[in-house]
């Protein structure tokens, strides 16, 4: 591409702009706006893939903006009144055409590598985990805004009317919503009874991605395969429009898009469990002795092995035989909706539970004594207040010998609610001869692990539901 050329080509379009409109209001959005890309162990400066996957996920609304700007670009001709003058020109439409095609791709893909790069700086600063698993996500991230553009160019230039810009902006979008919404998504019901949406192939041509719910979970190779293939075939169609100049040549320029759709339909996966996979090197366990993380997590190790072993400790003086011998982050990956599975002699946790992530030091030992004597059975992906907490807390107490505070960030409001349904029941356990109390203990435990009782019920002597 000559750069003196280049270098006109940017002056006399909208290149220059559609970086700016497409990387501030993304910076805007993860800056300004609270929400999770900004806390928890899947921040989008937290770990490479969360990062790769909320920026992918701002697609959502970025993609329809490049459309349009793609489609601002095509009409440039049209509005200039030189589509016929330049129909004379020796020069071959193919090349005009991958010249102004170039001069947007190159502006979009350096936005979307910029704000790849201001998340990339700080996920260096977070994490010890290095690894480039995360670039497939990228990359296709960044290639959907230079196929759309291009896509969009060449419905301006076949649609040559003011109107076409923000009716292909509008389209996308509406299509980047159905497919995350609606059409893109398959209704089920869990073991529970619970009716959830999972996504399935059809959302797999829209840019845009789940949000990241784990830091070892990352779209499978088939995603990418599938993903180029109908981009690529998005890109041609727009090419093939940009240097159509009959109706029956604009008409075979959608052969690309329609075949490419097909092929990418048979190879993107069509079982939501081999979409989003646990990358097995980022979920490999590091340990120190009983306690026990993932690679992405290793930075943590150091400040969890004392309260994790302390936690152990007084689990197996106060259980015996039938405590957990093991701390262990927890890498099941369940669909949205599902009963939680849990082990009797591991205490599995999660980073980014409530009690989890804002405790240390003693109170991280207390919460580690929580989660082993009642792990919860709220639904994956929900979440609840009630009988499990004040099983926790009540559970706590009998361990340590002392009613504490379930660590966490829970308001006023909320801990004195359960201080004054736990505390009577502390006393009253605690009143109990100890082969009574174990008994209790027993039965609390049993329906924490299985799901399929109520804890708080087991410990005022109650029978399971």
């Amino acid at each position: 591409m000559n750069i003196r050329v280049l270098g006109i080509e940017l002056r006399r379009s909208v290149a220059p702009w559609a970086g700016p409109v497409i990387l501030a209001p993304a910076l805007a959005f993860l800056y300004l706006l609270p929400g999770e890309w900004g806390t928890s162990t899947t921040a989008w400066t937290a770990q490479w893939t969360s990062m790769a996957l909320w920026t992918r996920s701002l697609l959502f609304y970025l993609w329809p903006l490049a459309v349009g700007l793609g489609a601002l670009q095509g009409l440039r001709d049209h509005r200039s009144k030189m589509s016929e003058l330049l129909t004379t020109t020796p020069r071959p439409a193919r090349h005009r055409a991958a010249m102004l095609a170039g001069t947007t791709a190159i502006t979009l893909a350096s936005a979307f590598a910029l704000l790849v790069l201001v998340g990339g700086v700080q996920v260096l600063a977070n994490t010890e985990y290095m690894h480039l698993g995360w670039l497939p996500i990228s990359l296709v991230g960044a290639f959907s805004l230079v196929a759309g553009a291009v896509l969009g160019m060449g419905a301006g230039r076949a649609l040559p009317s003011v109107l076409t810009p923000p009716a292909l902006a509008m389209g996308a979008f509406v299509f980047t919503a159905l497919m995350y919404m609606s059409l893109g998504r398959t209704e089920t019901t869990t073991a529970a009874g619970v009716t959830v949406t999972e996504p399935n192939r059809l959302s797999l041509l829209s840019p845009t991605v789940e949000d990241a719910r784990e830091a070892f979970v990352t779209l499978s190779a088939s995603v990418h395969v599938g993903q180029t293939i109908w981009l690529l075939a998005m890109a041609a169609t727009g090419f093939a429009l940009l240097v159509a100049a009959t109706p029956r040549a604009r008409l075979l320029a959608l052969t690309p898009v329609l075949a490419g759709a097909v092929i990418a339909l048979l190879i993107l996966p069509s079982d939501p469990r081999r979409i989003y996979v646990v990358d097995k090197a980022a979920a490999e366990l590091v340990c120190d002795g009983p306690v026990c993380v993932t690679k992405t997590q290793q930075a943590r190790l150091a400040d969890l092995a004392g309260p994790g072993k302390e936690a152990l400790r007084l689990l197996h003086g106060a259980l015996g035989s039938q405590a957990p011998v093991s701390v262990r982050e927890n890498t099941a990956i369940l669909p949205e909706g599902s009963t939680p599975r849990w082990s009797r002699k591991t205490v599995l946790f999660d980073f980014d539970d409530d009690i989890i992530a804002a405790a240390k030091g003693k109170e991280l030992t207390w919460a580690l004594i929580a989660k082993g004597m009642v792990p919860g059975c709220t639904p994956t992906g929900w979440s609840s207040f009630g009988p499990d907490e004040f099983a926790q807390t009540v559970a706590i107490g009998w361990v340590l010998g002392d009613l504490k505070p379930l660590p966490g960030t829970l308001s006023a409001g909320l801990r004195r609610e359960i201080d004054a349904e736990t505390r009577p029941v502390w006393k009253e356990l605690e009143a109990l001869p100890r082969a009574e109390q174990l008994s209790r203990i027993n039965a609390m435990r049993a329906a924490a692990l299985s799901c399929k009782g109520d804890t708080f019920d087991a410990l005022k002597g109650g029978a399971s539901r």
